[in-house]
């Protein structure tokens, strides 16, 4: 069975005739006809009674009508949502996320509803390094990653850009002002190491290195609320400082002032991979750069 045996079954079965629904069909009659004998001939059945002057549906066929037109509606919806598909209007984004903060997100996520509302959206939080790995294996469509200038097979686009901020001793000279990190040279520094989160922990050391300031490293970063209390306890024995990046908003800490630093940024960027992008990706592009 064809759709278009199902097409021309209907055609006949509307235009009341073989030669009427050809002409609307705009194909030769007998091509109408061969293709609704061949139907009968599949379901066993007649679909029409034919006489030298009239064409009318026979009881079977005017049972088998309605399913044909829901055939032919379900091709059409299967067509058209194959377009949809295609064009990035409807779908599913598979997209890693970042934690904090959730305002740009948030953002984003409203961008794409304006611009594909029918496009679904699958958010993942990974660490850094899987998350990368599910993009490069093609199990996300993309990935928001922080401070990150190298992802080897992957592409680098970077979507905005986000300030640090200094946690220092509140009695500590530049306390007042916007600091930059040479003013914070002689003070041990609240860092963690590496591994916990590479691209971050080159960011701030290339920063330092740039600006000519090589502190004395002080007890290692763990979490924020952690490194600040550790900070506000040991102020006046042991003072040190720490950078770090909005999340959930900037904590407030007794004798612990919090700064933003004046450079560098931190930049987040979406980890594709290379080449020409795929519908989703499309849409999330174009919500992007709204």
């Amino acid at each position: 069975m064809e759709l278009r045996q199902l097409q021309y079954f209907a055609a006949v079965a509307d235009a009341g005739g073989f030669s009427r629904a050809a002409e609307r069909l705009g194909i030769v009659q007998s091509a109408v006809s061969q293709q609704v004998r061949r139907l009968e001939r599949e379901l066993g059945v007649a679909l029409f009674d034919r006489s030298t002057r009239h064409v009318r549906l026979s009881a079977a066929g005017e049972r088998l009508l309605p399913e044909a037109r829901a055939v032919l509606t379900a091709a059409h919806r299967t067509r058209q949502v194959a377009a949809d598909i295609a064009s990035g209007a409807e779908g599913l984004l598979r997209l890693g996320t970042v934690q904090g903060p959730g305002d740009r997100t948030y953002r984003l996520l409203d961008a794409l509803r304006r611009t594909a509302p029918r496009l679904r959206v699958r958010l993942r939080r990974l660490p850094l390094t899987e998350r990368l790995a599910a993009v490069r294996a093609g199990e996300l469509d993309a990935a928001l990653v922080r401070a990150a200038t190298t992802a080897p097979g992957l592409e680098l686009l970077p979507v905005w850009r986000d300030p640090l901020y200094v946690a220092l001793p509140e009695d500590h000279p530049a306390a007042t002002q916007q600091l930059r990190l040479e003013q914070l040279a002689d003070l041990p520094l609240r860092l963690a190491p590496r591994e916990h989160n590479p691209p971050f922990h080159d960011l701030v050391t290339g920063a330092l290195r740039a600006a000519g300031a090589q502190p004395p490293l002080g007890p290692p970063f763990t979490t924020l609320q952690e490194t600040l209390t550790g900070m506000a306890e040991q102020r006046a024995d042991s003072p040190s400082w720490t950078v770090f990046y909005d999340v959930s908003g900037l904590p407030s800490v007794p004798h612990v002032a919090v700064r933003r630093l004046a450079a560098p940024e931190l930049t987040t960027s979406l980890a594709v991979l290379p080449g020409p992008p795929g519908p989703p990706l499309r849409q999330l592009l174009q919500a992007l750069r709204t």
